[in-house]
């Protein structure tokens, strides 16, 4: 029984009823979005899954261009060996290798497809040469070198290219034409980074094993190619043929042992001597 003028209570005036009207909804709506222990446990779940997917999508990792996106850390362990210090940061134009020749870079050029290999740097120019006791490159203004060997992906051909800076481009055209005077006078280095055997005195060299030099700029690049060694590699001797017109070769014959050597020689000085084009 109630008086005139007081409101008659209904189930939902409660302390519970005040509740579900604060919060837009009824009191027991408010009781189901309560968060129970159960409920705890699942969001912590769903969190840790979610922080842990992005930790594994963004990880950097050791070789990737960009974190978290290939080469994988796998590719990492495959780094070539480099033999020497490396230059100073604080040089603009010291011949850092992953600079002008990253690893992970393939040259590709024509039918030439050459991977980079091991290293040799630093900047006494003299060591550089096959014969250290030589006097081509002391007092020259050579102030580094960087040798870089690389290795055919699809023909059996390996590559040396050495990259020498001077002080001036005189300095530069002087070395270049010392270099082409006396062939074979550097090192040439094997995947491995280690130097090749010198060759013998007496040995004419191989066809196409000539040494390119070119001179760019203040730089000068000294590139030459070799088979690699072994009777599998060994180029064979043509057989003499009988007298008559000379057969033209087709579209589709294989390369010869000169061919691939020059190809490669090439595009890897040709990929060289462009890093230094307008420096």
């Amino acid at each position: 029984m109630t008086t005139q003028g007081e409101r008659t209570q209904t189930p939902g005036d409660g302390q519970e009823g005040r509740a579900g009207r604060r919060f837009g909804g009824s009191a027991g709506a408010y009781r189901g979005g309560r968060l129970t222990a159960r409920r705890m446990v699942g969001w912590t779940v769903v969190v840790g899954v979610v922080v842990a997917g992005g930790w594994i999508i963004t990880r950097p990792t050791p070789g990737d261009f960009i974190p978290g996106l290939g080469p994988s850390s796998k590719d990492a362990t495959k780094t070539p060996p480099v033999v020497g210090a490396p230059p100073p940061p604080t040089d603009p134009e010291a011949l850092n290798v992953e600079t002008y020749f990253p690893s992970q870079r393939l040259i590709e050029m024509g039918a030439y497809k050459g991977k980079r290999n091991g290293v040799r740097r630093g900047e006494n120019c003299v060591e550089a040469q096959q014969d250290r006791g030589q006097e081509l490159l002391r007092n020259s203004g050579c102030q580094a070198y960087l040798t870089v060997s690389f290795t055919g992906q699809d023909k059996p051909v390996l590559s040396s290219v050495t990259v020498l800076r001077f002080t001036d481009q005189a300095a530069a055209g002087k070395a270049a034409d010392a270099l082409r005077a006396k062939p074979g006078a550097l090192a040439f280095i094997l995947p491995d980074a280690n130097e090749a055997p010198a060759p013998a005195a007496s040995a004419a060299p191989k066809p196409g094993t000539e040494p390119r030099v070119e001179a760019v700029g203040h730089y000068v690049t000294v590139t030459s190619s070799r088979l690699p060694e072994g009777p599998a590699h060994t180029p064979s001797v043509t057989a003499s043929t009988p007298a008559g017109p000379t057969p033209t070769p087709s579209a589709s014959a294989a390369p010869t042992p000169e061919q691939i050597l020059d190809e490669a020689t090439r595009a890897v000085s040709y990929s060289a001597g462009s890093q230094f084009v307008w420096m």
